[in-house]
């Protein structure tokens, strides 16, 4: 329903679009977790309807409503992927409150500090969570946020659960949507891997003209899967996949034989990963017998991609693959279509993509210069979809926006003749050694061309003379061993001994940070305790 001022919000899309055929499936899974007393299986997922999951919205959004919760306040959610917490956001933006997405598997200490700094008047538990809930609780620093759940919770219980009191209604009531396209739909922090994440303040306007504008590649509804967390991009497209008519299967957690599984069994059609995950597939041993055929779509983003592995995916996958590059800053920028996998930019780099409509690029220098096509530089952006601002950080918001409009994204990147932009790596991640800069992706691109490395990740480690040297944490490929000189030497000769690791990590897998990306601090951490 469209708000008294005209304003169609992007929860107005979606509930339109599950109105359409309220007997259509649109959320299935996960399946039940372990512990609960149901066998493991496809014969335990849930099936939410189209008209199930509306109802459901309006029945939630009405006790939040009698709760206080409405413009100005936020509600922050703490859950794994399942469809009631997909619900409780619809019905928390329904009646014009901001959320925040917490991530499963972050530490409770940074998870109070985010809740504590959003002004979180309700927090939204799921009960699988109540340990993390109940430590992020007693480290709150004022006064506590009221506490609700998705269902019961152990004794004592943290709050009331929201699905009973939902259910409890006698009816299903019509709550009209309150959002105004000048407010904050969500304030999402980002999957930095230094410090307290930074949160940036996403309006309404700017995310519902998105969903509009994003077209789904394919005939049919798609049907996503989202194996990663929902408080990421997987959330982003579970609400595009749905406006535009399709359904999402849900996984609790990425893994590689399931994600196949899944791909087989349910007919998936488009699939997001990161693109350690998208490696973690392409390794699987289950991939070469796996019926792929309905496969229209496999998305990658979120952090810096290896051209050696793009180039195999590729291959492997044939014309699905598309690569994303985006921000939480500003969402949505370029998009690389599959025939744009080939490597033909600087040093056999894969292109990024186009801009998409709407979006203005530009390369420049320290000084804010424009630079010519072909230099590499800041990569800073224009759009409708640059966001507000930081939450409560003026001072930083300055730093990245200027009086134009413009983005600073802190990465590092060219153009060339047709537009398309490259990546080189992230400006502040550069390695300052002596005699010159190292950007960390030139590592990781050559050493995945390595035959035993399966994933690798090139960090900084800063020494007691406050001087850096490079590090690396490798896994092995299968049935070769990762000789730490051997690898070092071979960097050696491919780039010189500036680039070459001072020392390299045998590691059975890459950390990865909640939102999915290497977690280079835990990395960095681990190395200076060897």
């Amino acid at each position: 329903m469209t708000s008294a001022t005209g304003f169609t919000s992007y929860v107005d899309s979606v509930l339109a679009a599950l109105a359409r055929d309220p007997a259509r499936t649109v959320l299935t899974g996960p399946d039940a977790p372990p512990g609960t007393g149901a066998a493991a299986g496809p014969g335990t997922r849930p099936e939410v309807t189209a008209g199930a999951l509306h109802a459901t919205v309006h029945r939630m959004a009405a006790v939040l409503a009698a709760h206080g919760i409405g413009r100005g306040r936020t509600v922050s959610l703490l859950s794994g992927n399942r469809h009631e917490v997909l619900a409780a956001r619809y019905a928390a933006n329904l009646v014009g409150a901001r959320i925040v997405l917490l991530y499963d598997g972050m530490a409770a200490e940074p998870l109070a500090r985010i809740t504590e700094s959003a002004d979180t008047a309700l927090l939204l538990v799921d009960p699988a969570l109540h340990t993390t809930a109940r430590d992020l609780l007693r480290l709150i620093r004022g006064p506590e946020p009221e506490v609700m759940t998705l269902g019961p919770s152990p004794a004592p219980a943290l709050g009331l659960d929201l699905l009973a009191e939902s259910a409890a209604l006698p009816a299903t009531p019509v709550v009209p949507s309150a959002a105004r396209p000048e407010d904050d739909w969500c304030i999402r922090h980002t999957g930095g891997t230094t410090g307290i994440p930074k949160g940036v303040r996403m309006g309404h306007a700017a995310y519902a003209a998105m969903l509009a504008q994003q077209p789904v590649a394919g005939e049919e509804p798609p049907r996503l899967l989202a194996c990663t967390s929902l408080a990421h991009l997987a959330g982003v497209l579970t609400d595009l996949t749905l406006v535009s008519g399709g359904s999402v299967v849900l996984h609790r957690a990425f893994d590689p034989a399931a994600v196949l599984a899944a791909v087989a069994r349910d007919r998936i059609s488009h699939l997001w990963l990161l693109p350690p995950l998208l490696y973690r597939l392409l390794d699987d041993p289950t991939l070469p017998g796996t019926d792929l055929t309905s496969l229209v779509s496999i998305t990658y983003g979120g952090c810096v991609a290896s051209p050696s592995r793009l180039t195999e995916a590729a291959k492997v996958f044939g014309p699905v693959l598309y690569g994303v590059y985006g921000m939480s800053e500003a969402m949505s920028l370029t998009v690389a279509l599959p025939e744009d996998h080939v490597p033909t930019g600087p040093g056999g780099r894969i292109t990024v993509g186009r801009p998409l409509p709407g979006v203005e690029l530009a390369i420049r220098d320290a000084d804010g210069r424009d630079l010519p096509t072909g230099e590499q530089g800041e990569v800073c952006v224009r759009s409708a979809g640059v966001m507000t601002g930081y939450w409560k950080q003026p001072e930083l918001t300055a730093r990245v926006l200027t009086g134009d409009g413009w983005l600073r994204t802190g990465d590092a990147g060219c153009l060339d003749e047709e537009g398309r932009l490259y990546l080189v790596d992230r400006v502040k991640d550069l390695i300052i050694v002596v005699g010159g800069h190292v950007h960390p992706a030139e590592v990781e691109d050559l050493l995945h061309t390595h035959p035993a490395v399966a994933h690798c990740a090139v960090f900084g480690v800063r020494r007691a003379d406050d001087s850096e040297e490079v590090h690396a944490a490798v896994v092995p490929a299968p049935g070769h061993p990762a000789d730490p000189d051997a690898l070092r030497a071979f960097v050696t000769e491919h780039k010189g001994t500036l680039y070459a690791p001072a020392a390299v990590h045998v590691v059975d897998e890459i950390p990865l940070t909640p939102a999915g990306k290497p977690d280079k601090t835990r990395l960095r951490a681990g190395a200076a305790r060897a």
